[in-house]
């Protein structure tokens, strides 16, 4: 089983859940495993009163952070981890199958990353914006005629694969053999709020050299995202291009040749 260190760097997040009672099944695997930090965000805020007076887990619900945005969420994580099918979905980040996802995060612990997994609404699960914040989808396989599972149901096969399956007595050298290739072996990563610094600076410097048009703005945030956590940066590099991209937009602010019509943005 995970050490209590180990379990303290994993946190559960639900983004958007509206049934109390699947809130409450998903406290009671993480109370079954072990694990005690969870993050709701957005929750429906009557059913979210509900769950917390659920049975089971009552300590696990009272202590769980509410936050408005899964950016919020994950803003200390230096892995963040989406969950789903395939079934509808069509991931832009690697996908990893559920019997690998304990290798990745034993990889991750063992450079002591902080982890966030996060499950998305019953409904439809993780939108692709949600998934802008991943940097990889780990994908829970169900049967083609009932692809959807239950969101307490998916919490637990995902809590018992890293609560059984990420082994304490590895060696990192093994670990890392044995880990997918999604993370480089450095030190001190960077977590994601440090990311979406330096995605919102880009931002500012695409809209002052007048990019492309107001409509696609948006479209340039969620590539930005996903470009960001695909090159996993360590934290040195992070600091060092978000100087660059400073200069950068300090130099076209004091141009004489910016367009007029970048004040429209």
């Amino acid at each position: 089983m995970l050490t209590e260190s180990q379990r303290e760097r994993i946190e559960i997040v639900l983004v958007a859940p509206r049934n109390p009672l699947n809130i409450g099944a998903v406290a009671r695997a993480m109370a079954n495993f072990g694990f005690s930090h969870l993050a709701v965000v957005s929750p429906y805020i009557p059913h979210w009163r509900e769950a917390r007076s659920a049975v089971g887990a009552p300590e696990l619900l009272r202590s769980a952070r509410e936050v408005a945005t899964l950016a919020d969420a994950v803003t200390d994580r230096t892995l963040v981890i989406g969950t789903g099918t395939l079934t509808h979905h069509k991931p832009e980040q690697p996908v990893i199958s559920l019997p690998a996802l304990a290798p990745v995060v034993a990889h991750e612990l063992d450079r002591d990353g902080r982890i966030a997994l996060v499950f998305g609404p019953e409904k439809h699960g993780l939108t692709r914006k949600d998934l802008s914040w991943c940097q990889a989808f780990v994908e829970i396989p169900t049967d083609v005629r009932q692809p959807s599972m239950n969101l307490g149901q998916a919490a637990a096969v995902c809590l018992y694969e890293l609560a059984t399956r990420v082994s304490t007595s590895d060696t990192e050298t093994e670990r890392a053999r044995n880990a997918p290739p999604l993370q480089q072996d450095v030190t001190d990563p960077t977590v994601s709020g440090d990311l979406d610094i330096l995605a919102a600076l880009v931002d500012e410097v695409m809209v002052a050299a007048n990019y492309s048009p107001l409509a696609m703005r948006e479209a340039n945030r969620h590539t930005v995202r996903l470009l960001l956590r695909r090159l996993k940066l360590h934290a040195a590099d992070q600091r060092q291009i978000l100087g660059l991209f400073r200069r950068i937009l300090w130099r076209l602010r004091r141009s004489p040749k910016r367009n007029v019509t970048n004040r429209l943005f």
